[in-house]
C-alpha cells in the first residue's frame, strides 16, 4: 500500500512538473511586473509613424488595449466613458496610447485608416493609436483582454495593470457607481503616493494573438 502511494505521489509530481514546464513559455512572454521598469517597445501608429515608449520618458503613460468589436469596449465608448477619461488624462499631462493587437483576419483588426476613422467618429482622444498585429507589444505586457489597462509612471516604472474599473460587465448600467481604477491610480501617483490597488483582474474580450514567428 505504501509503495502504491509512493508511486502515485511520484507520478503526480511528474504530471505537475509537466504542467509547469508547459506553462513556462506563456509566463515568459510577459516581462510586465508592478514596480519594475515597464517593458520597452516600438510600434507603428495609425499614421504610419514609429513610436517608442522611450520617447515619452518623464511622463506618465497609459496603455489601453482595445478592440472596437468587443462589447466590453463598446460599453465604455458608447457611453463616452473612455473618451472622457482620455481627455481628462490629457489635461493632467498623461500620454494615452490605445493599442490594437488583433492580427489580420481576427476580430478587431484594423489598418491605420480605419483606426483613424474610429478615433474620429467616436470623438476619442488618445495621443496615438498603436497597431500591433504581430502581438509583440501584447506579449511584452501580457495583455489578456480588451480593455486591459497599464499605467507607467514618470520614472518608467509599471505602476498599475488590470481592469479599467470594478464592474466586470458589458452592460452600460454597470457604469453607474463604478470605481475607476485608472483615475484612482493616476490621482495617487500625482499626490506622490503608492498606487493602493496596483494590480486588478482585467475583464473583457480575449486579446487575439498572432502566431509566434
Amino acid at each position: 500500500m505504501k509503495a502504491h502511494l509512493t508511486r502515485q505521489t511520484f507520478l503526480a509530481g511528474l504530471a505537475f512538473a509537466g504542467l509547469a514546464l508547459a506553462a513556462a513559455p506563456a509566463l515568459a512572454q510577459s516581462a510586465a511586473k508592478i514596480g519594475a521598469p515597464a517593458p520597452a517597445f516600438e510600434a507603428v501608429d495609425s499614421n504610419g509613424q514609429t513610436r517608442k515608449l522611450s520617447e515619452f520618458a518623464g511622463k506618465t503613460v497609459i496603455l489601453e488595449w482595445t478592440n472596437h468589436d468587443c462589447p466590453y469596449v463598446r460599453k465604455h465608448y458608447n457611453s463616452a466613458t473612455m473618451q472622457t477619461l482620455q481627455k481628462d488624462m490629457a489635461k493632467e499631462g498623461v500620454v494615452w496610447l490605445s493599442v490594437i493587437s488583433s492580427p489580420v483576419g481576427e476580430q478587431g483588426h484594423v489598418d491605420g485608416a480605419r483606426a483613424n476613422e474610429l478615433t474620429k467618429s467616436r470623438d476619442a482622444a488618445p495621443a496615438a493609436v498603436l497597431l500591433d498585429p504581430n502581438s509583440k507589444v501584447a506579449r511584452a505586457y501580457g495583455a489578456t483582454t480588451t480593455p486591459h489597462m497599464y499605467i507607467i509612471d514618470a520614472k518608467g516604472t509599471l505602476a498599475y495593470m488590470g481592469a479599467i474599473d470594478d464592474k466586470p460587465s458589458a452592460s452600460a448600467a454597470s457604469l453607474e457607481g463604478a470605481k475607476s481604477y485608472v483615475r484612482q491610480a493616476v490621482a495617487e501617483l500625482k499626490a506622490g503616493k503608492p498606487v493602493s490597488e496596483a494590480s486588478t483582474k482585467a475583464y473583457g474580450c480575449a486579446v487575439k494573438y498572432a502566431p509566434v514567428s
